[in-house]
């Protein structure tokens, strides 16, 4: 139970940290406020975290994407490319939009930080292994025409990328188009191109 409550301590830290520092820059807040924010004292932020790069970088740990992709890997794909690229497309959208704050934090803070951007890279990074392992086995599967199956991985993953980082803006530069009519057609185009 111990166990739980430090989590569940650490966890509050980090959310408060995430809201202050999307607000207001990662400069822009104490550790002192941070803790306040979290109801806390500064002292418990820093017997969990040790500094508050380290509390923003183990928030990128806890509540970036590689885990929860990697079990929807691991026990939802059916090894139908179109099906499991949609499920894959989506969870990925609803991963990025739900950690917004957070990923915006790191892509504003990464220049100023050293190790940031290392930490930041390590969720792609595992994204496109799994993603290149199921590629992998899908043209040995005779599912998927046999190619560069990092390239393929990295090509999906850039082409949504850069749909998020449009729509990560309120003012996106392709509003008219909604976010699912956009990952179908992505889904659809990709699963033409590597159907054999």
């Amino acid at each position: 139970m111990n166990g739980n409550r430090k989590q569940d301590t650490s966890v509050k830290i980090m959310i408060a940290a995430i809201e202050l520092m999307a607000e207001r820059g990662y400069n822009g807040v104490s550790t002192q406020e941070i803790a306040d924010a979290a109801g806390l004292s500064e002292k418990t932020l820093f017997r969990h975290f040790g500094s508050k790069q380290n509390l923003l970088e183990t928030a990128f740990d806890r509540f970036h994407y590689a885990e929860e992709m990697r079990s929807l890997f691991e026990g939802k794909l059916v090894f139908d490319l179109s099906q499991d690229l949609l499920l894959i497309s989506r969870k990925y959208h609803e991963i990025m939009n739900h950690n917004r704050k957070l990923i915006q934090i790191g892509m504003k803070e990464q220049v100023n930080l050293p190790g940031l951007h290392e930490k930041m890279q390590k969720h792609p990074q595992q994204l496109r292994k799994i993603l290149s392992d199921y590629l992998r086995v899908m043209s040995e599967k005779g599912k998927v025409i046999t190619a560069n199956p990092e390239l393929q991985a990295l090509s999906f993953m850039m082409m949504h990328f850069g749909a998020y980082m449009n729509d990560i803006e309120s003012s996106a530069d392709f509003s008219s188009i909604s976010l699912d009519d956009f990952i179908k057609e992505s889904v659809k185009i990709f699963t033409m191109a590597l159907t054999p």
